[in-house]
């Protein structure tokens, strides 16, 4: 539950994120440092519906509280200077910690992460696209099967210093058509642990108890029960897909 000095105490700016797509600002409310979207700073895209990406962060949230996992920081909708918007706890990273790195191939470490993809940089030098091989990213990509999230770029995790990671930026999020585009296919194949299906389960459970009835007010019915055919498939398969359909597979930029 979000507490009422979050929901209610002033919530005040103090810079702009200029690179994210959308107007997204720094703020805090007291004490507490913020990131906050207002839905009017929204760019209208062609595949999803118009105003609607700040409740699909918030619906990401959800889903990643029922899963027990910690993935999202707390993210909330709250009206703000410029409207109603989403709000989120600013989470401050560690810089020295890459858990998604583009690398020369003779650098990539020889344990320890995952490759996902090679290419060649402007020099012509063979490069790799890998990311950890960790528990808590591996949470995060079944998370993102589920909500079926269109841009998980590499700057879209946290690391956080005592190891764990925080994913951001959702609004693209539980279309009801596969959009599935994602720097963390280093698991492709391998088979979900008891922990990870378990977490499917109490998605699957919640979905026709209290996550359903909150997510009603965030998304169509067509997409929650997309996202319930999502988790039946995946507990189903018992194993991370492989990309499919006509669409890229990852994300750009990359991060």
């Amino acid at each position: 539950m979000t507490s009422p000095d979050l929901l209610a105490g002033e919530l005040t700016l103090s810079g702009r994120i200029t690179t994210a797509s959308n107007a997204t600002f720094l703020g805090s409310i007291g004490d507490t440092a913020v990131v906050y979207k207002p839905v009017a700073g929204e760019s209208p895209l062609w595949d999803f519906p118009h105003g609607m990406l700040a409740h699909r962060e918030v619906a990401s949230y959800l889903v990643s509280q029922v899963l027990g996992w910690d993935v999202v920081p707390h993210t909330w909708l709250r009206d703000g200077p410029l409207g109603e918007g989403m709000v989120q706890l600013w989470k401050e990273p560690d810089p020295d910690q890459n858990p998604v790195d583009l690398l020369p191939a003779e650098e990539v470490p020889q344990s320890g992460w995952k490759h996902v993809l090679k290419g060649q940089d402007e020099t012509g030098r063979i490069v790799e696209l890998v990311h950890e091989d960790s528990p808590a990213l591996r949470r995060m990509a079944v998370f993102d099967i589920l909500v079926n999230n269109a841009d998980r770029k590499g700057n879209h995790i946290l690391a956080m210093p005592g190891g764990h990671r925080y994913g951001v930026d959702h609004g693209l999020t539980f279309h009801r058509e596969h959009k599935l585009r994602t720097v963390l296919w280093g698991w492709l194949g391998e088979t979900l642990t008891d922990e990870e299906a378990a977490g499917i389960d109490r998605v699957t459970g919640g979905l026709g108890g209290e996550l359903g009835a909150r997510l009603d007010d965030l998304l169509s019915a067509e997409e929650i029960a997309a996202l319930a055919a999502r988790c039946t498939m995946l507990r189903a398969a018992g194993r991370f897909p492989a990309p499919s359909g006509q669409m890229t597979a990852v994300p750009w930029p990359l991060f």
